[in-house]
């Protein structure tokens, strides 16, 4: 049948049109391929244009050409029917596999065949879970995860003991071959010695991570595992065992004061809160929080189980399957991973407790790595085509092998996501790539940060991220020239191009009440905190208050 239809087809034909113009008779012929892979309107247009045919005969070419084309591939699909029909009839094809192969694409393309997608175990746990967390045994849920943190950190406590001990012994046993040299030993014993302290601290450190990785896929499993069972005995309301499962046994809560440096401190936070409302007719109220604090206080979670910390841990479980997710934005670098700076603050904060419901932090960036890896490779063979024809025209290579060195990074103002159920208080990461120009003073509202920040507001309107914590200053630390005129100016930079952001959010998601939380460091001095606090409802909207009186 094949044979048959490439005889049918691409075929030429010729198109024959007759018209009068006044009383000369004239004729417009056009070889036509077949089957036609233009539209016929668009033919058409370029028909009228390139022969410069007069408008009255536009309507009738164009019934004409259109006719013409319908029933010529009528005919076409006829003999290729006739063709098929016949070599069915002749045994050479196989009438079986013809059905089946009907058959299956029959099925595969009517809705009513196909087969129901089954779910997930993901989908099923978060369902589960989702149900669990909104019932009486959300507290036993907690204190267990809570339990399973303690352990982890209790294993990370003696890693980095451990580790303590081996970088002093290899220190002393260094000190010691540094005495001796120039006397009895060389430059290359040193070397070697060096050579075999770091092989040493790399065996242990893999030893280490071996081990928490195993830690963690077990406590992962148990915790599902039991999630499902309990989940399940809930619906037995006859269930004897039910209210031992969900029994809060205090003996398990074991806080103690071992590892003191693993304890985090909170310091003194300063805090300005403020409710806006943003728009021209329907206006949206928006909460505003302006807050000295460090951006990984809202990841880590406190070993110590006092209420205070409880809630806010609960109010991040809630709404961990929600429409009031919760984000963070961190500044990194362009490489896409946890080795240096805030990124390896933030990947050993992750690594303290499990995340039940995600992959690992690791198994996250491997997968964007991946993207970014198949992105720049795309986006590459475009800049080589665009190179060649630009070489063509004389034009220059320099933005081409720019991009070819650099293209397993991430640019300036690109950001990537990675989602959690393990930290305190977020659930989602955005890690926005910022270059060393955000530390001068004459970035605009076109810079690749600001531009990246609309971007992620963007993001927190189409994934139903209700609170965004952004850093100010557009830094994490204070340095010698960030000085009182260049935060300020910073600040206002940041409140106004985050003012007209969250002005276009009313046409994105149709005007839903977010909350925005602007961070500037700790390092910070209160004077300037007070300042950039004055100089928010300057730029925002701030709702006045109104104070009611009765008449006597």
């Amino acid at each position: 049948m094949k044979k048959n239809r490439e005889r049918f087809c691409n075929r030429e034909r010729e198109f024959v049109y007759k018209f009068k113009v006044g009383s000369q008779c004239l004729e417009l012929r056009m070889p036509l391929q077949f089957p036609v892979q233009e539209n016929a309107s668009h033919l058409h247009g370029r028909l009228m244009l390139l022969h410069s045919l007069p408008c009255f005969i536009e309507n009738d070419l164009k019934e004409a050409l259109s006719q013409f084309i319908e029933e010529e591939s009528l005919q076409d699909y006829d003999r290729d029917a006739e063709a098929s029909l016949e070599a069915v009839k002749s045994g050479e094809v196989d009438l079986h596999q013809l059905a089946s192969t009907w058959a299956k694409a029959y099925a595969e393309t009517t809705l009513e065949h196909a087969r129901p997608e089954e779910p997930s175990w993901d989908e099923d746990f978060a369902d589960v879970y989702h149900d669990l967390i909104h019932s009486p045994a959300s507290e036993t849920l907690l204190n267990l995860e809570h339990n399973y943190f303690v352990s982890i950190s209790e294993l990370i406590g003696e890693r980095d003991v451990e580790l303590k001990k081996l970088r002093e012994r290899q220190g002393v046993e260094m000190d010691k071959v540094m005495q001796e040299l120039g006397k009895s030993l060389t430059d290359q014993d040193v070397n070697s010695l060096a050579a075999q302290h770091f092989e040493s601290q790399q065996d242990l450190e893999n030893k280490w991570s071996n081990e928490l990785k195993q830690s963690t896929a077990i406590q992962k499993q148990e915790y599902q595992e039991w999630v499902i069972k309990l989940h399940q005995d809930l619906k037995n309301p006859n269930n004897s065992s039910l209210s031992e499962e969900i029994k809060v046994q205090p003996s398990q809560f074991r806080e103690s004061v071992e590892a003191i440096g693993r304890i985090y401190e909170e310091q003194r936070k300063l805090e300005e809160s403020f409710t806006i409302h943003l728009g021209a007719q329907l206006k949206t109220m928006h909460n505003l929080r302006l807050l000295r604090a460090d951006m990984l206080d809202f990841c880590k979670h406190k070993r110590n189980h006092r209420s205070g910390v409880k809630l806010h841990r609960l109010q991040t479980a809630l709404s961990l399957y929600s429409t009031s997710l919760c984000g963070l934005v961190l500044l990194v670098d362009n490489r896409i991973n946890s080795y240096s700076g805030i990124k390896r603050d933030f990947a050993t904060v992750c690594q303290e407790c499990t995340d039940f419901h995600f992959p690992r932090i690791e198994e996250q960036l491997e997968v964007v790595q991946q993207v970014v890896l198949y992105a720049r490779t795309q986006r590459r063979s475009k800049l080589k085509e665009s190179h060649d024809s630009g070489n063509q025209n004389g034009g220059s290579d320099d933005k081409t092998k720019t991009a070819e060195r650099n293209y397993l990074n991430i640019l300036p103002g690109e950001f990537y996501i990675t989602r959690h159920s393990n930290l305190s208080e977020i659930h989602v990461a955005f890690h926005l790539c910022v270059d060393d120009n955000v530390k001068s003073g004459n970035i605009t509202a076109r810079d690749p940060a600001i531009m990246g920040l609309r971007n992620i507001l963007k993001v927190c309107c189409t994934h139903d991220i209700t609170t965004i914590s952004i850093p100010l200053l557009l830094v994490h630390d204070m340095s010698e020239e960030m000085t009182i005129p260049w935060c300020l100016r910073r600040a206002e930079l940041v409140f106004k191009c985050v003012k007209g952001f969250m002005m276009e959010m009313a046409s994105w998601d149709g005007g839903i009440s977010r909350t925005v939380q602007f961070l500037v460091p700790q390092s910070i001095s209160e004077e300037m905190f007070y300042q950039l606090s004055n100089m928010l409802p300057q730029i925002f909207r701030v709702s006045s208050t109104l104070t009611l009186t009765s008449k006597h």
